[in-house]
């Protein structure tokens, strides 16, 4: 389920090499816009900023980006494999992504315009990002920061729907794909390019996921994807690509471990984990801590829910990504959130994958448990049926299907009532419901109590419903002994 290294994004401040505004070299400026990307791309791109190698959450509003002075290589009119006028690059800086830029430029002929989406990777990652790219041979890099429209308009509509792919799997890098080849969409409409090119490897779930929201997105665009394509075998002849090309590049050694990082998870594959009979190393986990190392005492939090959507916690309200942020670190302290699943992927093989999701588990448990109060069992039963749908699409990288917006517009009828408040108890790995309250809770004390005297329910009733519930089994018996 791990993306491959071109497909993990990384995070920190947006930055454009933009050549064509002509700016002196000292000279750095940048826009701010809101959370939506869909208005990324219309204001001015004239203020000056100082941009910071660290941000928080809390401080992240919608897109930044930084726009700075260099000068655009001479292109190439013509590849081997055809040819492009401009195509944008899904970027990380790490290896694959570095290859990529050249590899296109020789194969296509076109501009190269680096592209790179923060949802919510880590601190830092983005450190000579820029430098990487104009070595490679890209002419822009964007990156633009997609946390808080990532969690409130992806992870908790699917948070909403109560989506889980096969018993387990939160969906982390499944609900990423969708926003962040949107966001390729929007700057492929932005700098003019023709076509979209991703890192992704032919045998993952993640190209499929990439590609199918380029179509639904804007289908005229082409799509490159050089794994289904070049002669690259494996890291080695990679590295000996960039030394033919002068592509400086300084990972010489693969990570045991294929990882991805957003908000949400981070994931593992690769390595012992690719024996389902090998147990994960500790070593290994990166937002969790041991279980058994966790606090020995107990700790209770309260989740805040307005219309089966979190708002905060413990009396706090705060925006998604910041709620999300601050979960992560309470559930990685007690150890919570880790599972182990072999699963099924899209192409058709199984995969074994380990997932981290401390603040996602968290709130998974506290929406369902809040359910429990204000929906009725019909309802319940097909929300339950048409989530393992809802996770099926996401999955499969259909999120702008229409199936699945019907869906989605299903849930949050469905929710409307789920307002309130659920108490967690977490302690050494685990996380149980402590108290709920809703002021829509269907749930009465009067009804339910064994004591007599609600006058609601009469249980001399009980009878005569038993005797016509269970008509077709007396049929049968009647049948079956000839009666």
């Amino acid at each position: 389920m791990a993306a491959t290294m071109a497909c993990n994004m990384v995070c920190s401040k947006a930055v454009a090499m933009q050549p064509a505004l002509a700016l002196p070299e000292s000279r750095v400026t940048s826009a701010s816009w809101g959370a939506s990307t869909s208005r990324m791309w219309g204001e001015s791109l004239s203020k000056t900023c100082t941009v910071s190698a660290q941000r928080k959450v809390s401080q992240a509003k919608g897109i930044r980006a930084t726009i700075a002075a260099g000068e655009v290589k001479d292109e190439k009119k013509g590849g081997i494999r055809g040819t492009l006028n401009k195509v944008v690059l899904a970027y990380s800086g790490g290896l694959d992504t570095s290859v990529i830029v050249p590899w296109l430029r020789e194969n296509y002929g076109c501009e190269v315009v680096c592209f790179t989406a923060d949802v919510g990777q880590g601190i830092g990652e983005t450190l000579g990002l820029e430098a990487k790219a104009k070595a490679s041979g890209a002419s822009q890099l964007f990156i633009v920061d997609l946390r808080e429209e990532f969690v409130k308009d992806y992870i908790f509509p699917c948070l909403r729907a109560g989506a889980v792919y096969e018993r387990k799997y939160l969906l982390g890098t499944s609900m990423a794909r969708p926003i962040i080849a949107k966001a390729m969409v929007d700057v492929a409409k932005h700098v003019g390019a023709d076509a979209v090119s991703h890192g992704c490897t032919g045998k993952g779930n993640d190209q499929v996921r990439f590609e199918l929201t380029f179509f639904a997105l804007d289908p005229k665009l082409a799509v490159v994807a050089p794994w289904r394509e070049w002669d690259i075998k494996g890291r080695e002849d990679a590295i000996e690509y960039a030394k033919k090309h002068n592509i400086p590049v300084s990972a010489t050694k693969k990570s045991i471990y294929s990882r991805d990082r957003n908000l949400w998870h981070i994931s593992h594959e690769g390595d012992i984990l690719e024996d389902p009979a090998n147990e994960p190393v500790e070593d290994m986990y990166v937002m969790t801590v041991d279980p058994k190392d966790a606090p020995d005492t107990p700790e209770y939090v309260t989740i805040q829910i307005e219309k089966g959507l979190p708002v905060g916690y413990n009396g706090n309200k705060l925006s998604p990504a910041t709620l999300l942020e601050e979960l992560n670190e309470l559930g990685g302290k007690h150890g919570i959130g880790r599972i182990d699943m072999v699963e099924n992927r899209l192409v058709g093989m199984k995969s074994r994958g380990v997932y981290e999701t401390p603040g996602g588990t968290i709130l998974a448990v506290a929406c369902r448990e809040l359910e429990a109060l204000t929906l009725d069992r019909e309802s319940m039963q097909t929300k339950d049926m048409l989530a393992l749908k809802y996770a099926e699409l996401v999955y499969a990288g259909r999120w702008f299907d229409p199936l699945r917006e019907s869906m989605d517009a299903f849930m949050e009828k469905m929710t409307e009532t789920t307002t309130g408040e659920v108490t967690l108890k977490l302690f050494k790995g685990s996380v149980n419901v402590a108290s709920r309250s809703s002021p829509n809770s269907l749930y009465r004390e009067d009804i339910s109590s064994f004591e007599e005297g609600s006058g609601i329910y009469n249980q001399a009733d009980a009878a005569g419903f038993i005797r016509l519930y269970g008509l077709p089994t007396r049929v049968r018996a009647m049948q079956n002994n000839g009666l």
